[in-house]
C-alpha cells in the first residue's frame, strides 16, 4: 500500500501537470483542490523541487512549476522516491535486494519466484504509466 506520501505528492504533480507550462501554482491552490495538508504538502513540493521535478517562484506572485515534461515523469520513479523499493521481499528487490533467510535455494523457491513475478509486472506497469495520463 502507497504511504500517504506518496499518494500527495501524485496528486499535487497531476495538480500541477494540469497547469504545465502556464506559470505557478500556489501551495494553498494544489492543497485545497487536491485536500492535501498544507504543511505535508509543503515538504513533499521541497522534496520533489530537490530532486528536479519541479521549480518554484518566490514573492507574491511565486508558486511551484513542472519543470520536467508530464509525460516524461512515471509513476515508478515518484514511486520509488519515496517509498524506496517496490519489491513486497528484500530477495526480489533490485535496487535493495537482500538474501532471504527462509529460503533454502532462491532459484527454486516458489514463493520467491511469484513475488519476483509480481515486482515485473508493477515495475512494468509503473514505468508505462506517465503523471500526463493522470489528467483528467
Amino acid at each position: 500500500m502507497l504511504t500517504q506520501k506518496t499518494r500527495y505528492s501524485l496528486l499535487a504533480l497531476t495538480r500541477l501537470a494540469k497547469e504545465y507550462g502556464k506559470g505557478v501554482l500556489l501551495i494553498n491552490q494544489i492543497a485545497e483542490s487536491e485536500k492535501i495538508p498544507k504543511r505535508f504538502l509543503e515538504s513533499i513540493l521541497l522534496e520533489l523541487k530537490n530532486n528536479g521535478y519541479l521549480g518554484s517562484r518566490l514573492g507574491k506572485n511565486g508558486g511551484y512549476y513542472l519543470i520536467k515534461n508530464p509525460n516524461e515523469i512515471n509513476l515508478l520513479e515518484i514511486t520509488r522516491l519515496f517509498e524506496g523499493t517496490i519489491a513486497w521481499l528484500p530477495c526480489t528487490s533490485e535496487k535493495y535486494y537482500q538474501p532471504c533467510i527462509h529460503c533454502r535455494d532462491e532459484q527454486t523457491c516458489k514463493l520467491r519466484s511469484a513475488f519476483n513475478d509480481i515486482r515485473s509486472y508493477t515495475y512494468k506497469k509503473l514505468q508505462e504509466t506517465s503523471i500526463a495520463s493522470l489528467i483528467t
